[in-house]
């Protein structure tokens, strides 16, 4: 029986794929494609999301190197590889050496301090794997700030949406700042959007504690999964609700899923995907309801499908800007 961790298409294979996806996960953005065959590739076998982490946590320890020190090992000529892999995965390679003969790096502890800032611009996603095994897939325009110490792990997110794949670690407890609250876990997958009036937060496997802003420690909302709540302007956080995990993450796979959605909401959220804001021109036209699926990358065709599907028209204003109103 082969082993779980045993790729049967060669390890020195796998570690040559994930050296290529890692340096194009560094670039600005990644097609819709893209990001469908990368996750295609993760799932494949445990060995891929282990040599991406890998190549997370070697990058991350560069930090830990003084200047001069890295200058000196990037110039340093290297024996020729009888497989040529990418610069990148061998800079890095040798950084990991470096910092473990200089004692500075024991492996990916989970002790080890990490920070870093990590954003997208319109229409892109962006997938995170952190050193501790963590792993954050950022929607088009967010931003998140990561800072880990000894005893937390500490998430700060500044705008947008991100669903977070977090590794369990009971001593350090995982906790997502969205400005009116905050979520706490110790290993889990749930999605946290922010949005200027309220943040939401829906759980797809595991548990998470959410508190308002300034809320006592002992005051918090529990969350299990297919349960979400929100957390308004004012820091209150309501009730848990059933929320359908798979279609508000659907986002990770290039689709927006509408299931009986207030076409106010439906306008909202396209609008994160467009350069320009869709409006409704009404409360009446807000309150009619949408089932159906369309594609992040073309919100137009959605524009295009309302008027046959209920009774409204699009029409667009002098901003540039759409209105959606009665027909």
């Amino acid at each position: 029986m082969m082993d779980n961790h045993e790729c049967p298409c060669g390890q020195d294979k796998v570690r040559d794929e994930a050296a290529q996806w890692f340096v194009r996960l560094q670039a600005p953005a990644m097609s819709v494609d893209e990001r469908q065959r990368f996750d295609a590739w993760l799932d494949e076998h445990p060995n891929h999301r282990d040599e991406i982490q890998l190549l997370q946590g070697i990058w991350s320890a560069t930090d830990l190197l003084p200047r001069e020190r890295l200058q000196a090992l990037c110039e340093r000529p290297a024996e020729r590889p009888r497989r040529r892999p990418l610069l990148r995965y061998a800079v890095a390679a040798g950084l990991l050496a470096v910092a473990v003969g200089l004692g500075l790096f024991s492996g990916l502890s989970s002790s080890t301090d990490y920070s870093g800032e990590f954003a997208t611009t319109l229409g892109e996603r962006r997938h995170i794997a952190l050193p501790d095994g963590s792993m954050i897939d950022l929607n088009s325009r967010s931003r998140v700030r990561v800072q880990f110490a000894h005893h937390q792990r500490r998430v700060e997110l500044a705008e947008g949406e991100a669903l977070f794949t977090v590794e369990h670690d009971a001593g350090r407890p995982f906790t997502v700042d969205a400005g009116n609250g905050q979520v706490t876990v110790t290993g889990t997958r749930f999605d946290v959007r922010r949005d200027a009036d309220k943040t939401r937060v829906a759980v797809e496997q595991g548990s998470v504690k959410v508190q308002g802003r300034d809320a006592p420690r002992t005051q918090y909302v529990s969350l299990t999964p297919g349960l979400g709540t929100q957390i308004d302007a004012q820091g209150k956080v309501a009730t848990p609700y059933a929320i359908n995990a798979e279609a508000l993450t659907a986002w990770r796979n290039g689709k927006l899923v509408f299931n009986n959605a207030p076409l106010s909401e439906v306008a909202q959220e396209v609008s994160r995907y467009r350069a320009k804001p869709l409006r409704v021109g009404s409360a009446a036209v807000g309150n009619l309801r949408l089932t159906s699926v369309f594609r992040v990358d073309n919100p137009e065709a959605l524009l295009k499908a309302l008027p046959n599907i209920l009774p409204v028209a699009v029409r667009t204003l002098e901003d540039g800007s759409q209105e959606i109103i009665a027909r």
